[in-house]
């Protein structure tokens, strides 16, 4: 009797294993509806299962949602930087999208998240970015500043030598330092050749900085070093309506964004559809 008890035991966990592996799945297609469903279904308390549930409410915009999930997550796996990190941008959306008297205080725990997803694991490199990104950013009162930014700059750069120039040109273009700026791009991208996003940032720095035919050299690179990738799709296209230019080529480049197969890395498809609202005029 026993035996069968411990049978049932295990063929249960291997079916919510093998559905937290399809949610999974689901969750890389960007189909976080269907994710959620199947996750929906399971009843066991599961931080892995709590922190994809609280990934799909994210990408679905559902922020309120998305935080009660990762505090769950959370209270199973307290020492998991992961979740605190997860917290962290859930704070941090709600901070944009809520009026200006909670605004305050969501963006106050975002920062606290991020800096304990940082002090949980100091190699959590997106934990990290984020925090720099909040310091980078916010206002001192509510605990930015560019001191402690670079700080985190300097973290960054022991880890990846690259993103560490990004993090210094980010930094400089803040202290309106622009040629100090470019240069710490091109190291970037010299540090990092096959990595399209380093070309990207450049094309989108000298095009803010009206540098535009030195732009579409830049996002023509990057094309060739990833062809039909939808991040350079919609980098290129979003660029082209922040400068007011080129309008047609950013409305095509939308539409063939949004027919892509997209990861929950590429910008959401709800943010193309607004572009191309904005785009057509419509």
């Amino acid at each position: 009797m026993r035996g069968f008890i411990a049978f049932l035991l295990a063929s249960g966990c291997l079916l919510g294993q093998d559905n937290l592996k399809r949610a999974e799945e689901l969750y890389q297609k960007t189909d976080y509806r269907a994710s959620l469903a199947i996750l929906h279904g399971h009843s066991a308390e599961d931080a892995a299962a709590y922190n994809l549930m609280g990934r799909d409410y994210f990408m679905l915009g559902e922020y309120k949602k998305a935080a009660d999930v990762f505090q769950k997550a959370q209270a199973l796996e307290p020492k998991k930087s992961d979740h605190a990190h997860w917290l962290g941008r859930t704070f941090g959306r709600r901070a944009e999208t809520s009026n200006p008297f909670s605004a305050p205080m969501y963006a106050s725990k975002a920062r606290q998240y991020f800096e304990h997803a940082v002090a949980l694991d100091p190699g959590n490199e997106e934990a990290l970015n984020d925090l720099f990104d909040y310091y980078l950013q916010a206002p001192g009162f509510l605990g930015g500043g560019f001191d402690k930014a670079e700080a985190i700059a300097r973290q960054i750069a022991q880890r990846n030598e690259a993103e560490g120039h990004f993090a210094q040109a980010q930094l400089a273009d803040k202290r309106k330092e622009y040629d100090t700026a470019e240069q710490q791009l091109r190291r970037a991208m010299d540090l990092a050749p096959r990595q399209v996003g380093r070309v990207i940032d450049l094309a989108r720095y000298l095009a803010k900085h009206g540098r535009y035919q030195e732009s579409d050299a830049a996002f023509e690179r990057a094309n060739k070093l990833a062809p039909n990738a939808p991040k350079v799709m919609f980098a290129r296209a979003h660029t082209y309506i922040e400068e007011k230019r080129n309008l047609e080529k950013a409305k095509s480049l939308l539409i063939q964004y949004l027919q892509s197969d997209l990861s929950p890395e590429d910008p959401p498809r709800e943010q193309a559809q607004k572009l191309l609202k904005q785009v057509s005029g419509s």
